[in-house]
């Protein structure tokens, strides 16, 4: 397996992220479409086994880099080991979160020469995209709920359709992707005083920053969309009595 020298690794923010975009596309596509493939080569009776993309979009099951250290990071070491000892699935989601790592890696490997606001961009180019975890495990792109004192107002959920497909927003904050739901267990529908759940569509008033089911509230994604600014109805009430 031939690595790329320093002298022609990638220098701009540009081209870093193409580098970075391409090895993505191989690594992706070995975790998802070429799943059944990638899976058998993951052999656990044979050597420590590394996860290469290339930035020409193509994958690589093998040994890692014999010269210590290497000219790059590299991928996790022995990801084959595991293979057979857990859940297909489970395994699979494991193998995205330390090839996304390595995929950061590479890219802020070659990024170290930029500058401050150049490796801001850099990372904002990178974070607009799904990470491998989120393809891998179908994770769709959901709006993050906002801060207290975020400078958006506009805020909506989304919700995936019947066919599998996550309804657009009505503003997508920047950079930003539904979190955990688990870290959103607090949040309470100020209609009917239900938990948050990444799987009901969610709407916050742009009044009093409280969240509402859509349903609780009468509001689709489909209304949503056409909402320049959210008011929920007891905020609508105290307003028109004003």
């Amino acid at each position: 397996m031939e690595m790329p020298s320093i002298s022609s690794s990638p220098r701009t923010v540009e081209e870093i992220f193409k580098d970075y975009s391409g090895r993505r596309v191989g690594v992706v596509r070995a975790l998802t479409h070429d799943v059944d493939e990638f899976y058998s080569l993951c052999d656990p009776d044979k050597e420590n086994l590394c996860l290469y993309g290339y930035p020409n979009e193509t994958w690589e099951v093998t040994l890692p880099a014999e010269e210590v250290p290497p000219e790059q990071p590299e991928p996790a070491l022995g990801i084959n080991f595991a293979r057979d000892g857990m859940k297909r699935r489970d395994w699979l989601s494991l193998v995205a979160v330390h090839t996304d790592s390595w995929l950061l890696s590479v890219a802020f490997y070659f990024g170290a020469r930029l500058n401050r606001n150049e490796r801001k961009r850099l990372f904002s180019l990178i974070n607009d995209l799904p990470t491998v975890f989120e393809v891998v495990t179908e994770r769709k792109p959901m709006k993050d709920k906002p801060s207290m004192d975020s400078g958006s107002k506009s805020r909506i959920s989304t919700k995936r359709s019947s066919d599998g497909q996550s309804k657009s927003s009505l503003k997508i904050y920047d950079e930003s992707y539904e979190e955990d739901e688990d870290e959103h267990g607090e949040t309470l529908c100020g209609s009917c005083g239900g938990n948050y759940s990444a799987d009901e569509f969610w709407i916050g008033c742009d009044i009093c920053e409280r969240w509402f089911h859509g349903k609780c509230v009468k509001i689709t994604p489909a209304k949503a969309e056409s909402i320049k600014q959210y008011k929920c109805p007891s905020c609508s009430t105290k307003r028109s009595r004003q």
